[in-house]
């Protein structure tokens, strides 16, 4: 049995590693401050005796035993972080340094969930992990882009500096149950909208590709990662390499849902990527990964969630 920190334990992808881990019979702290995670997502964890929840913020330090740490503490929407920047831009930079202070005085293996936003509005096509990005510092989702950008730099200097076995991970689109409904992410969006007989808005053309991936996917690579050799230490790029465009995506909800709904396009936001596709060999590579869920049936089981959740 391992004692395990999940930070960031009560949302979307958070709960589901949480669970996965308690499975596999580990002691489980989950620390939240519900800021955008919800209790619900965790209440069918909460009896069980190896799990643990702690209510803070992980901008406050942090102080236990623990052998390793997982860090998602960070908001994933775009509607979310562009509404709370700074606290967004915090969570990343004083956050990741509460817990790379943690695992240095415990001496634990820490998980880093970076984002494929590091890559910006990307000029090559698909991305790799050598690609430096290109992102704008100063738009409105520059406190997310550039706040995991300061991360990955406070993980590596950590490990050069303090030797701290560190494992940071590249996570493209993922998607699932459990997602929020209001956090104005692709999938879920769309999916409330087609199956509340909505008009389903897409912004710009619709021709912005993105690439999908299952959370239990993610979650695999995640758990295979943290168990590398210390030399592996990222980043590397987790995503389905599947590019879809978001027109094409929507025409599948419409198709699996059976809604009426129309589409509805608006102007695009701004700094809003037009591309996105990971390059994924060095996943393949060093954690034998890649995606086995097929986007229609990841998106049914999704479709089945949104309807439990409505009703």
């Amino acid at each position: 049995m391992k004692k395990i920190l999940v930070t960031g334990g009560a949302g979307f992808l958070g709960s589901h590693l949480c669970e996965k881990l308690l499975a596999e019979g580990n002691q489980v702290t989950c620390l939240d401050n519900f800021f955008s995670g919800h209790k619900r997502n965790i209440a069918h964890l909460i009896p069980q005796p190896n799990f643990e929840l702690l209510v803070q913020d992980v901008t406050s330090p942090i102080q236990l035993s623990i052998d390793e740490i997982y860090n998602l503490a960070c908001p994933a929407s775009p509607r979310l972080y562009q509404s709370f920047p700074i606290e967004t831009f915090k969570t990343s930079i004083l956050g990741s340094l509460n817990l790379l202070e943690l695992a240095r005085n415990t001496g634990a293996k820490i998980f880093q969930a970076s984002t494929s936003e590091v890559y910006g509005d990307p000029q090559l096509h698909p991305q790799p992990e050598s690609y430096f990005g290109n992102v704008n510092p100063i738009g409105p989702r520059a406190c997310y882009d550039e706040g995991k950008r300061g991360a990955e730099t406070l993980f590596f200097d950590y490990h050069r500096q303090h030797q701290v076995e560190i494992k940071v991970m590249r996570i493209f689109n993922t998607y699932g149950p459990r997602m929020s409904a209001t956090d104005g992410r692709v999938v879920s969006t769309l999916i409330l909208q087609a199956l509340q007989g909505q008009d389903l808005t897409l912004f710009g053309d619709g021709s912005q590709t993105r690439s999908f991936c299952y959370v239990d996917d993610t979650v695999q690579a995640m758990q295979l990662m943290m168990e590398t050799s210390k030399a592996v230490t990222g980043p590397i790029n987790v995503g389905n390499p599947v590019e879809c465009t978001i027109l094409q995506l929507a025409n599948l909800i419409l198709e699996l849902t059976g809604s009426k709904s129309k589409l509805s396009f608006l102007p695009a936001g701004a700094d809003d990527p037009l591309k996105r596709q990971p390059a994924i060999e060095l996943a393949q590579q060093e954690l034998a990964w890649q995606p086995q869920l097929a986007l229609e049936e990841g998106l049914q089981k999704t479709i089945a969630y949104f309807q439990t959740y409505l009703n």
